[in-house]
């Protein structure tokens, strides 16, 4: 088993990067001692050699440990394009709007998780870019493995991390905006997005559409649907009367949780069913990523889906 890492443990480093890199190899360590130890990040530093090209680069020591040839890679040498998108809108601040403290977020995570990504992809000399998203596209870089790159994403997701006064009715375009990121990236790239598929301004068929321009452009993705279980697909709230806010439309309905709970569930259940089987269908990886759950399922399930492209 890969031993889970406490997210509140690396949060108390601040600093995003520091908080990337404790993660990252807290991860690996564990993976290493885990069924998974094949997805093993030595191939970093390395790529096969290709019958033909020069022998010059060989690594003739890691010949010697493992009877296979390798060749040592460069900065410049880039294996995959991987683009990561954020989906900013204001539902994306639930459960932590408005509250005091260092209460998680579903947009904190997916930043968390994002830096964590960041940091693998360019350790293992891959090319990054990062795309942020709500009612229109708030940022997008094309993807680089360089140093210079990398220090600027960070530098992003940092001022995103910290972004404490995110305003209400700031609505999710995801659609639209997929359907342009498919046309403005470099082709076959890897999009792994970061949402929790909450419209309010499009149908899912939309939605699917979107999602199939990006696989019908050659590009492969991840869909990591992000979610806070409890409150937000439990439904769980004390058995009295309490205000809901939707927090990309400023609506409020006052009622008693329980007298909708079922069909809330259900409606929910649904729902994201649909989307499952959708992706499915478009052979698009969807994954769900409980706040509450740690960062291994996002980073496990990136690894896995690179080893099959490689």
């Amino acid at each position: 088993m890969i031993k889970k890492i406490d997210p509140e443990v690396p949060r108390r480093f601040g600093n995003l990067e520091l908080l990337a890199r404790q993660v990252v190899e807290g991860f690996i360590t564990g993976l290493h001692k885990s069924p998974f130890h094949g997805f093993s990040v030595e191939f970093a530093e390395h790529r096969i050699y290709n019958p033909g090209e020069s022998t010059r680069h060989i690594d003739w020591k890691l010949y010697a440990r493992t009877e296979k040839l390798f060749v040592k890679r460069f900065e410049e040498e880039t294996n995959l394009r991987c683009q990561l998108v954020i989906d900013n809108s204001s539902s994306m601040y639930f459960p932590a709007f408005g509250q005091s403290g260092d209460q998680p977020s579903k947009i904190s995570f997916a930043v968390e998780c994002a830096a964590a990504l960041s940091y693998l992809l360019h350790r293992q000399r891959d090319a990054v870019g990062l795309s942020i998203i709500a009612e229109d596209t708030e940022l997008h870089t094309p993807a680089k493995s360089s140093s210079v790159h990398q220090r600027m994403l960070f530098s992003h997701l940092e001022r995103l991390h910290h972004k404490q006064n995110q305003s209400l009715n700031k609505t999710s375009n995801t659609a639209e905006l997929l359907h342009l990121l498919a046309e403005n990236i470099h082709k076959r790239s890897l999009v792994i997005i970061f949402s929790d598929m909450l419209e309010n301004n499009a149908s899912p068929d939309e939605l699917f559409s979107a999602l199939q321009h990006l696989k019908h452009n050659k590009h492969e993705v991840i869909l990591f649907h992000v979610y806070e279980k409890t409150r937000e697909l439990d439904f769980s709230y004390q058995n009295r009367p309490l205000k809901f806010v939707d927090l990309e439309t400023g609506k409020e309905v006052k009622l008693n949780p329980q007298d909708v709970k079922d069909k809330y569930i259900k409606d929910m259940n649904d729902y994201f069913k649909q989307i499952k089987l959708k992706c499915m269908q478009y052979h698009i990886d969807f994954v769900p990523a409980d706040i509450n759950q740690g960062y291994e399922q996002v980073l496990l399930s990136f690894l896995i889906k690179r080893s099959k492209l490689f």
